[in-house]
């Protein structure tokens, strides 16, 4: 009677942490440590299934109860809910099931207990009702927060959006990036362009083969483009700038490149460290704010990764669409700022800059690059080509710059959406 119940608490466990205290998916995830593999991998989807269906979750719940009990007299009851009415209608949990834990959840916690008599009708009337109320919704406005609808229907337009939000609402496939694409045949998965492969199924990754010996690492396809830019780096300096967790350095180390990874957080360093030493591979690692950094002798090739709202991982991280909102796509655009000057004063006479933003937001990418060239007349934009790109010109925009979507490579499970700009220095 209690098999699965330690996951759905810790499932319940995450989504309080992401919808009340508007923490991160990857870092409430810390509720998983304990739990068996099975019981990890439930929790971890029923979680992350509930926070890509939250809006048409919530619109559910309301049609049965209007008027939602008050978060602190209630407590969690209706996280409780919520993964309930998942279970039910996204997951094809069978009813007894979903509405039996979701009765022992609340059991067992001293304010949700006295709301078991509502979870129970609701969660009832979900399993008998529910699938044609689903059916009925426009599914991927209501998963979109009018945020982000408004925002990308401007930059995009309508249809373009609807694709992204239905790239958002699968559970993304495992990308790795090979050292060496000769052991892709290793791996049960596919090449999708150069060295890096798309797993067919979801792969506890501790377990691959070629993990012990570093061989691979885990990296988004789209995440592995903007080194692409750079051209040959055998031999030559590279200056990694916001360089953790250290996909890119790693890429650019196994080209031969003689690597300077600049990072500010003293966890996330520790953890690119980590990752060189599985993967067998240096860098010089400098503990810096990058806007204090100065380098030994300005580099031929610097590569920023700015920080930004990154709402071109969702597919990766559905908590992102509810934590946050317009105003930090503009307090990330004017960090970026910053940082691409300073940025820019590393480049070297002849040399190349490299910016990066995991964002679909203009202000964060097209716009800050037409800024900067506006401010910095000595520099000029490299337009990228197709053949660069493994002839995918669908992932370029009208400047010749990189811009990649989620609904790019539809058919073969998306990827994330990322803008790069290769600017010169004249």
């Amino acid at each position: 009677m209690n098999a699965g119940i330690p996951a759905r608490a810790a499932a319940q466990a995450i989504l309080s942490d992401v919808l009340r205290r508007k923490r991160p998916f990857d870092a409430a995830v810390e509720y998983l440590e304990g739990l068996s593999p099975r019981d990890a991998g439930f929790a971890r989807t029923i979680a992350a299934e509930t926070l890509r269906r939250l809006g048409q979750i919530e619109a559910i719940a309301r049609h049965f109860v209007p008027k939602s009990p008050p978060p602190h007299k209630a407590g969690p009851t209706l996280e409780i809910l919520y993964a309930g009415i998942c279970e039910l209608l996204f997951l094809d949990v069978a009813p007894h099931a979903a509405v039996d834990a979701a009765n022992r959840l609340a059991s067992v916690d001293d304010k949700a207990r006295h709301f078991k008599p509502l979870l129970n009708a609701v969660l009832r009337r979900v399993s008998s009702e529910g699938k044609a109320l689903a059916n009925a919704q426009d599914a991927l406005r209501l998963n979109t927060p009018d945020w982000l609808w408004e925002r990308w229907c401007e930059s995009y337009g309508e249809s373009r959006t609807r694709a992204i939000a239905l790239a958002h609402a699968t559970q993304p496939p495992i990308d790795l990036t090979l050292k060496d694409s000769a052991f892709a045949t290793q791996l049960d998965g596919r090449i999708l362009f150069d060295n890096v492969v798309r797993l067919r199924e979801p792969s506890r990754i501790e377990e691959l083969p070629g993990f012990d010996e570093g061989l691979w690492w885990v990296q988004d396809a789209a995440a592995s483009l903007p080194t692409s830019l750079m051209g040959e780096v055998s031999g030559q300096t590279v200056i990694d700038l916001c360089a953790a967790p250290g996909g890119k350095t790693m890429q650019l180390a196994a080209r031969g490149a003689k690597v300077v990874a600049v990072e500010r957080d003293r966890s996330r360093l520790a953890r690119l460290k980590d990752n060189l030493a599985r993967a067998k591979l240096s860098a010089t690692l400098i503990e810096a704010d990058m806007r204090d950094f100065t380098p030994s002798a300005l580099g031929h090739f610097v590569l920023l990764d700015a920080p930004c709202s990154a709402t071109g991982t969702i597919r990766r991280h559905p908590d992102l669409p509810w934590n946050k909102n317009a105003s930090d796509v503009n307090s990330c655009a004017q960090v970026a700022e910053e940082l691409l000057d300073a940025a820019a004063n590393m480049v070297a006479a002849g040399g190349l800059l490299v910016f990066a933003v995991c964002s679909l937001e203009p202000e964060e990418g097209e716009e800050q690059v037409a800024a900067f060239l506006r401010r910095r007349r000595d520099f000029r934009r490299e337009p990228v080509t197709g053949r660069e790109l493994f002839g995918r010109s669908e992932w370029l925009d009208r400047q010749g710059d990189l811009r990649t979507l989620p609904s790019h490579l539809a058919s073969e499970g998306g990827m994330d959406g990322f803008f790069a700009a290769r600017l010169r220095r004249l």
